[in-house]
C-alpha cells in the first residue's frame, strides 16, 4: 500500500483498522511505526499483539521517526491532541494526516499540522469485528489516488461513507454514540424479561437475537420500520399496549434528543 505508515495512538480502534491490513498482507508490520502514551501500553502491545510492529513510547528518542512516514493515522483521545507537536519543517504533497479524533475539525487539524494534508474520519466500535461504519470528510487538495489509499485503510473493517464535514457530527452521534444507546435498550428490555421471571442471561440473549432477527427482516425484506411495526401490531393486542407505554413516556423524543445532544457535544470539540 505504501512504504510506511505512522499510527499515533494504538488503541482498540487503531488496531481494528490496521490489523486486517496485516491479515490480508496488504501491509507489512515492519512498515508500521506506532506511538503510545504510556509504558504500560507499550509493554502490553509488545507482549500480546500478534504482529511485530515498530512501537515506541511517545517520549522516547525514537519517537521522532514517525514524522518520516508520509501517512499518519491520528488515533489519540481529543484532549491529547495538544501534546502532539509536528516536527516536519517542509510541506510535502504526499504528507497525509488522517484523524479519527471525535469532533476535532479539519480547521483545527490544519492549524495543528500545517505541513500535512488533513483528512477527518469518524468510525465506530463495531469496526473491531469488521462491521464498522466509517464517515470520511476530505481536506483540501487531496488527490484521487490519496483518497483511494485512505479508503483502502478502512474498507477491510467497515463500510465507508463520504460526507461534507458539517454532517460528520450527526454521523458520529448516530453511529459512534449509537452502540451505547442500543446497549442500554438491550439492557432495559432484558430487565423487562427479568421482571417477568426469566433469568437475566437468557433474557439478554433473547433480546439480542430478537434485535438481530428484526434488523435482518428489515434489510432482507426491504421493509420500512413503519411497515414492520404494523405487521406485529394488532388492534387491542400486546404490542400496541407496549407501544402506548413507550409513547406516554416519550421514548421516541428521548432518543431523538439523545442523538441531537451527542451531535452538539461533538461540535464543542472543534
Amino acid at each position: 500500500m505504501t512504504s510506511s505508515i505512522a499510527v499515533i495512538g494504538f488503541g482498540n480502534i487503531a488496531k481494528a483498522i490496521i490489523t486486517p491490513l496485516f491479515d490480508k498482507k496488504l501491509l507489512n508490520p515492519k512498515d508500521v511505526y506506532c506511538l503510545v502514551n504510556t509504558k504500560k501500553s507499550l509493554e502490553n502491545i509488545k507482549k500480546s499483539y500478534k504482529y511485530d510492529i515498530n512501537i515506541f513510547h511517545a517520549n522516547s528518542k525514537q519517537a521522532d521517526i514517525i514524522w518520516n512516514c508520509k501517512v499518519k493515522l491520528l488515533s489519540v483521545k481529543p484532549q491529547q491532541l495538544e501534546n502532539i507537536t509536528e516536527l516536519e519543517k517542509n510541506k510535502n504533497d504526499r504528507n497525509l494526516m488522517v484523524s479519527i479524533l471525535a469532533g476535532v475539525s479539519l480547521e483545527k487539524l490544519i492549524k495543528r499540522f500545517p505541513n500535512h494534508k488533513c483528512v477527518r474520519v469518524v468510525t465506530n466500535i463495531p469496526i473491531t469485528i469488521g462491521k464498522g461504519l466509517t464517515g470520511i470528510s476530505w481536506g483540501q487538495e487531496i488527490t484521487e489516488d490519496q483518497k483511494k489509499f485512505i479508503k483502502r485503510l478502512f474498507e477491510n473493517s467497515s463500510k465507508i461513507y463520504e460526507f461534507p464535514e458539517d454532517l460528520l457530527d450527526i454521523f458520529l452521534a448516530l453511529t459512534s454514540s449509537g452502540p451505547a444507546i442500543i446497549a442500554l435498550i438491550i439492557e432495559a428490555l432484558s430487565d423487562g424479561g427479568l421482571s417477568g421471571g426469566l433469568q437475566k442471561k437468557l433474557s439478554e440473549e433473547l433480546v439480542t437475537e430478537m434485535i438481530l432477527g428484526t434488523v435482518g427482516l428489515i434489510k432482507d425484506s426491504n421493509l420500512t420500520t413503519a411497515e414492520l411495526k404494523n405487521m406485529v401490531t394488532s388492534p387491542g393486542g400486546t404490542t400496541i399496549s407496549a407501544l402506548r407505554v413507550l409513547e406516554n413516556n416519550s421514548l421516541r423524543s428521548a432518543l431523538i434528543e439523545a442523538v441531537v445532544s451527542a451531535s452538539n457535544r461533538s461540535k464543542e470539540f472543534r
